[in-house]
């Protein structure tokens, strides 16, 4: 067992190594790298939970680890993608505002973690679901540099208002669905399948259009967005 408790930490440590790696490489204007990057430490902060539950090793150093790697991965990361897309905006102190999604990423991991009402589903949209859409964005912005979007991040506007929403949602008291099991949830398996059916949806329209795989990323998360705020527009309860 001395060996085994150690596992889930050192998952957390990819997906903090993940995410340093992909603040290198944006940094050096890399966001085809960054991205990937980025991908790599979500899947590492998933496999750290499910391994800390199959091999019952929790531990307040693990929650205090994990939202430290969120952190970086999922705060920093994301808001430098997100400012580096912005090169050549003029006024140049605008590409800054991007930097509001880090602040706000770090107060909304430190509300959730003494936050006992998300345990099974979130209070305010969760970072990695910010960090895909930033991510992506970068990510398709790169790619299609000639595209709406692309036009659109040259702006003042967009990228700043972008990380503003998204930023104000971290910290928001919106109820949105999470992803773990649990039997006899019949709304929430309902809110699931609504939400998997609409992306395999976006995964048809990026791949009919022949967009970049990115947009379909782009569009999966947008809709948990849109989805959760129905939801709460109308009262529907968790």
């Amino acid at each position: 067992m001395g060996v085994v408790r150690h596992i889930p930490n050192t998952i957390t440590s990819m997906n903090l190594l993940s995410g340093v790696m992909g603040v290198i490489f944006t940094l050096k204007g890399r966001p085809d790298i960054a991205f990937p990057l980025m991908l790599a430490a979500a899947v590492f902060d998933f496999c750290d939970g499910l391994a800390a539950r199959l091999l019952h090793a929790y531990s307040d150093i693990g929650k205090e680890l994990d939202s430290l790697a969120d952190m970086v991965s999922f705060g920093v990361l994301p808001s430098l993608m997100l400012y580096k897309a912005m090169d050549g905006v003029t006024p140049a102190w605008i590409a800054f505002i991007p930097l509001f999604l880090a602040a706000m990423s770090a107060l909304r991991l430190a509300k959730f973690n003494i936050d006992e009402r998300q345990s099974l589903n979130f209070i305010g949209l969760p970072t990695p679901s910010a960090a895909m859409i930033c991510g992506s964005l970068a990510y398709f912005i790169s790619r299609t540099p000639d595209g709406i979007l692309a036009g659109w991040a040259r702006g003042p506007v967009f990228i700043p208002l972008v990380a503003i929403v998204l930023g104000l949602l971290l910290v928001s008291e919106i109820p949105m669905f999470g992803m773990k099991i649990k039997k006899g949830n019949t709304l929430l398996d309902i809110k699931r399948t609504a939400f998997f059916s609409i992306a395999a949806i976006c995964l048809v329209i990026t791949a009919v259009l022949r967009l970049n795989w990115s947009f379909a990323v782009l569009l999966i998360f947008s809709v948990y967005i849109l989805e959760n705020c129905i939801f709460a527009l109308f009262k529907v309860d968790q």
